[in-house]
């Protein structure tokens, strides 16, 4: 994470001073009553939260749980694609989009640390040759990080567009070759992987690759992540408390999580599959570039797993605080400035 505020500062001394990961059987304590103020807080959040085709969202600051909501599925065609069955505590499982990268930034990690992946390797030397549509010189200089920071110098049919490292281009078929990178490296199946490595440390007990349904078309990245909110919590708690689970066992070491967040040299509010708060300027998914911070109305040292649909994964380590946002797309436009205008005021 980049040192804006202290951020990455601020992750690791949690681990130092005594920061407490989420619980397993729950991803915190409830909260007590609340003061008047922060009472109407929360009941603004909510009321629009419910307006915005909100499934489940959960607020989540020092270890104590302030929101855990769950609202009836919206009427979206588009949604249905995306939504599976729903958990026994009345949380729904949903794809949740490209929040994926982030957990793949993660495990990209874990391989570091086991010696298994070189991120300034070629592509090529984990998955062979012609996995691209770019000359044999040209893929040759395509190395592991160039797709964690979606800067491959590829398009989305994989051909061969600008050098590596040089022009951010948000591009999910090239992402999906670091799952291949992966499987590879490790000889595990990425099932297997991701619940040896990450879901059974972390108690996620509904989190899995799915095959995606044929509906959703050539998109580049056949599998989603079936997850939900609570498990989303409990994955964005071991990021945000310095890589250890809930019983203090380290799933990633500092330095790796650490890389996983420092700004690409193409885009300052993009590390490793991580968007980042606090820049002067973004590239945002579609190349739209805008001078600003990814969200104005956040704190800097945010950092964000985003997902089609408007599914979120906020961590803020200032705050120390975990929040996570599933659904349908939201009706408003400018959703994340509004919905961070309402939270603010109960967070802090």
């Amino acid at each position: 994470m980049r040192n804006i505020g202290g951020a990455m500062s601020l992750l690791i001394a949690c681990v130092a001073t005594g920061c407490q990961p989420v619980g397993v059987d729950r991803p915190g304590a409830e909260a007590g009553s609340l003061p008047a103020s922060k009472a109407a807080a929360r009941k603004s959040l909510l009321t629009y939260l419910q307006n915005q085709n909100t499934t489940g969202f959960l607020v989540i600051k020092n270890n104590v749980t302030l929101v855990a909501e769950n609202w009836p599925l919206p009427a979206d065609p588009l949604f249905d694609l995306f939504r599976y069955e729903m958990t026994d505590q009345g949380e729904l499982l949903e794809d949740v989009a490209s929040q994926q990268k982030s957990f793949v930034a993660i495990l990209v990690g874990i391989a570091v640390d086991r010696g298994l992946v070189n991120v300034a390797a070629p592509v090529s030397q984990y998955i062979g040759t012609g996995w691209s549509k770019a000359s044999p010189e040209q893929e040759s200089r395509i190395q592991v990080e160039h797709l964690l920071a979606m800067n491959s110098g590829l398009n989305e049919k994989l051909e061969y567009v600008s050098p590596p490292g040089t022009r951010f281009f948000y591009n999910t078929p090239a992402y999906a070759v670091s799952k291949r990178v992966l499987a590879a490296a490790s000889g595990l199946s990425l099932a297997a992987m991701t619940a040896d490595w990450l879901t059974k440390p972390l108690a996620m007990q509904h989190t899995q690759w799915r095959e995606r349904p044929a509906a959703f078309g050539d998109v580049g990245n056949s599998s989603g992540l079936v997850t939900t909110p609570g498990d989303s919590a409990r994955f964005g708690a071991m990021v945000l408390h310095g890589g250890v689970d809930p019983d203090g066992h380290r799933i990633i070491s500092e330095d790796e999580l650490n890389k996983i967040f420092r700004p690409s040299a193409t885009n300052p509010a993009y590390g490793r599959l991580w968007w980042l708060n606090g820049s002067d300027h973004v590239v945002r998914a579609g190349n739209e570039e805008r001078d600003g911070p990814l969200i104005a109305a956040a704190p800097a040292d945010l950092v964000a797993a985003l997902g089609f649909l408007d599914r979120r994964v906020y961590l803020v380590p200032s705050l120390d605080l975990v929040v996570v946002r599933t659904g349908a797309k939201a009706p408003d436009e400018h959703f994340d400035e509004q919905l961070w205008q309402r939270l603010l005021p109960l967070v802090r």
